[in-house]
């Protein structure tokens, strides 16, 4: 990933914006396994992953450096100064911290259930609302 002084070379919000282009296909991909079918952890991993992005887009926008972390609780522990109405969903956000590693490698979970999965795929779709609320967009 890079570094932060590479996207300040670009308007800070149009760098946000490509941030949440990724993370909205990261949507469409939730949906469709949802619809068609699929796996439950790869629901989990990207539900963690559309919470990430997200947030690192709320970084960029804010004028902040993007940081090389996939802990969403240390992302929004950066962002709460300037946008406390994020810090509602800590603890579904530490929840959303398990499946970046578990969910991506055998193993490391015993699975994921389908409701786990929808469950975490609703805090995403919070998060998502969230940021869109706090930088008006």
């Amino acid at each position: 990933m890079r570094k932060g002084k590479f996207f300040m070379k670009k308007n800070n919000l149009i760098v946000a914006r490509e941030w949440f282009a990724h993370a909205d296909e990261d949507i469409l991909s939730c949906e469709a396994i949802i619809k068609e079918g699929g796996g439950p952890s790869t629901l989990c991993f990207l539900s963690h992953l559309i919470a990430e992005k997200y947030f690192k887009g709320l970084l960029i926008s804010s004028g902040k450096d993007l940081v090389k972390i996939h802990d969403l609780v240390k992302l929004v522990n950066l962002l709460k100064k300037d946008f406390p109405a994020i810090c509602e969903l800590m603890d579904e956000l530490a929840l959303l911290n398990k499946y970046c590693i578990d969910a991506r490698y055998p193993g490391a979970s015993e699975g994921f259930s389908w409701k786990e999965a929808k469950n975490a795929f609703e805090i995403a779709k919070k998060v998502k609302k969230i940021v869109m609320n706090a930088i008006r967009l």
